[in-house]
C-alpha cells in the first residue's frame, strides 16, 4: 500500500522517515559559515537541497529509494539552516549554491546530479546555470525564477503543521536554537526579493533540466511551472497528482519515481549530450 500523509499529521508529529547512518558527514567552513553535509551509499552522486526554513532530515523518505537505485546520496543543511551556522550577511541563492560548490569541492565531486525543492530547486538552478560543469542534472520541484511565479500565500492547516515542524527541528538542530523568528524573517527578505531570472536568463541553461510541480501547491503557480518547461531548452515537465508542495513528505512513492526515472536518464545518455528527453 501506498504511503500517505497528505494533511501532514504523520510529519507534524515525528518528521520525516529517519536518516540511516551516514557514510561521510562533517563541515566545511565558507564565507562566515559552517555548512554540515552527509554522504550514503555510493555510486554516481545526487545531491539533495531542501526547502527553505526546514532542513536535510526532511528528505528521509527518499534516501533509501536513491540507495535501492544504486546512488550516491548528499545532503546539504543550507547556511543558517539545520545543523549549519551563518552570518549576519543577507540570505541569497547565489550564496548558498556557492556553499553547494564547496561542499562538492570537499568531497572531490566534479558533478552531480541535483534534486531541489522548493529553495533547494532554486538553488540548484542557479548553480547549473553559473557553473554547468558541475551539473549533470536538475530536478527542479515546487519553485520559482522570478517574482511572478508566486501565489498568495493563504493559511491553512497542512501549512501550520509544516511551519511547526520547521519550528521545532530548528531548537532542536540549530547552534542557536532560539532565534527561530530573526531566521523566518531573513530566509522570508530573500524570497520577496529573489531569484530574478529573465527568460533570456533560462535561455542560457545548458544542463538537463526536468520541472516537477504538484498539482496543488499552496506556493507556486502552475503557469509559471509550465513557462519554466518552456524557457528552458530541452526541460521536461512532469505534473505530480493530488498532491502539493509537500510532494516528498506526502506521497514519496510517487515522488521518489519520478525522482529515479529522472536519474535513470541521466545515466543512459551519451557521453557529451547536454540536453535530454524524458
Amino acid at each position: 500500500m501506498e504511503f500517505q500523509d497528505d494533511d501532514l499529521a504523520k510529519f507534524a508529529e515525528n518528521g520525516a522517515l529517519p536518516l540511516p547512518a551516514a557514510t561521510v558527514e562533517g563541515h566545511v567552513e565558507r564565507e562566515g559559515a559552517r555548512i554540515w553535509y552527509a554522504t550514503y551509499g555510493s555510486g554516481k552522486p545526487v545531491v539533495l537541497l531542501h526547502g527553505g526554513l526546514g532542513h536535510s532530515g526532511n528528505w528521509g523518505y527518499q534516501i533509501p529509494a536513491l540507495l535501492d537505485a544504486g546512488h550516491r546520496a548528499v545532503l546539504i543543511d543550507s547556511r543558517g539552516h539545520g545543523r549549519s551556522t551563518r552570518d549576519a550577511r543577507p540570505y541569497t541563492y547565489e550564496l548558498m549554491a556557492a556553499d553547494v560548490l564547496a561542499v562538492m569541492d570537499r568531497l572531490k565531486l566534479p558533478e552531480a546530479a541535483f534534486a531541489g525543492w522548493s529553495d533547494g530547486a532554486c538553488i540548484a538552478l542557479v548553480l547549473a546555470s553559473k557553473a554547468p560543469e558541475r551539473a549533470s542534472g536538475v530536478f527542479f520541484f515546487a519553485c520559482n525564477m522570478d517574482p511572478s511565479g508566486t501565489r498568495e500565500i493563504e493559511p491553512s492547516p497542512i501549512l501550520d503543521r509544516c511551519f511547526g515542524r520547521h519550528s521545532s527541528d530548528y531548537r532542536q538542530l540549530s547552534s542557536t536554537p532560539d532565534d527561530f523568528g530573526a531566521f523566518v524573517d531573513a530566509v522570508s527578505a530573500m524570497q520577496k526579493t529573489e531569484p530574478n531570472y529573465t527568460a533570456d536568463d533560462l535561455d542560457k541553461i545548458r544542463v538537463p533540466v526536468v520541472i516537477v510541480q504538484s498539482e496543488n501547491d499552496e506556493f507556486i503557480k502552475g503557469e509559471h511551472a509550465d513557462y519554466l518547461a518552456h524557457s528552458i531548452p530541452g526541460a521536461a515537465f512532469i505534473l505530480l497528482d493530488g498532491v502539493s508542495h509537500f510532494a516528498p513528505l506526502q506521497r514519496p512513492d510517487r515522488f521518489n519515481a519520478a525522482l529515479t526515472a529522472f536519474l535513470a536518464a541521466l545515466d543512459d545518455q551519451p557521453e557529451g549530450n547536454e540536453q535530454h528527453r524524458l
